[in-house]
């Protein structure tokens, strides 16, 4: 009788468990690979998008923020939708490792075959045809050069450069570089964003009074934005003065 009400309970409790894995909700996106579902973080599992402040090359060789150009399709995409995600591991940083749809579409898959993503060959090959998809048609990122995200993070001089287009000379400089780093991403993205002492971010416009002292460096926390709108969703206020 003990072994049957054991038994019983085990089967009662696999629908709990099996729902408990499932997310569901309209996210916030943090970046392309990454977004927040009420207060569990999660991070989209099999691909690698590049980060905010990741820079890429266009047709013509100049640089683009590819990073904010991924997280900014995907919001367009899907952002005001609500998505249902399959967890399947935590990992060290604490983030949800899920795979992620909306009405039935694989957000991953999305991603990678719109050239806003890499697949993740070192976990998954679930979207390696998607990717020679992408690099065929030259979507997204694979219209010009860039770097891998996973290398990118741990760039070098070294670092083998991907995309459609053959880099310019001096494209490793460029790649390599960061949308926080002293040089502005492009001539569109002038607005200047840094942390005051309250810990504050304000940005700051061409026509601000103190643009030209707002010193950009990666250690002190600046970063280059496009718009005020991107400038502003990213939580920054402009300055007073």
């Amino acid at each position: 009788m003990l072994k049957t009400l054991l038994t019983a309970g085990l089967m009662l409790s696999l629908p709990t468990l099996a729902f408990a894995a499932d997310i569901t909700g309209v996210p916030k996106i943090r970046d392309g690979d990454q977004v927040m579902i009420g207060s569990t973080r999660i991070r989209l599992g099999g691909i690698d998008a590049p980060s905010t402040d990741q820079l890429c090359l266009n047709t013509k060789g100049e640089r683009w923020t590819c990073g904010v150009a991924a997280r900014d399709e995907l919001v367009k995409h899907a952002g005001n939708r609500s998505w249902t995600c399959h967890a399947r591991s935590v990992d060290r940083r604490g983030r949800t490792i899920a795979r992620c749809e909306v009405d039935g579409e694989d957000i991953q898959k999305w991603m990678v075959q719109n050239g806003w993503a890499l697949a993740f060959t070192r976990i998954s090959h679930d979207y390696e045809a998607d990717e020679k998809a992408a690099k065929v048609a030259k979507a997204g990122m694979w219209q010009g050069a860039f770097i891998a995200p996973w290398d990118w993070r741990v760039r070098n001089k070294k670092t083998p450069v991907l995309g459609a287009v053959k880099p310019p000379e001096g494209a490793h400089a460029i790649l390599l570089a960061s949308a926080s780093g002293p040089v502005a991403p492009s001539p569109d993205c002038t607005i200047k964003g840094n942390v005051n002492r309250s810990g504050e971010c304000i940005f700051h416009q061409p026509t601000s009074r103190w643009y030209a002292r707002i010193e950009m460096k990666i250690s002190k926390g600046t970063r280059w934005f496009c718009s005020v709108e991107e400038a502003e969703a990213a939580g920054c206020r402009e300055t007073r003065r």
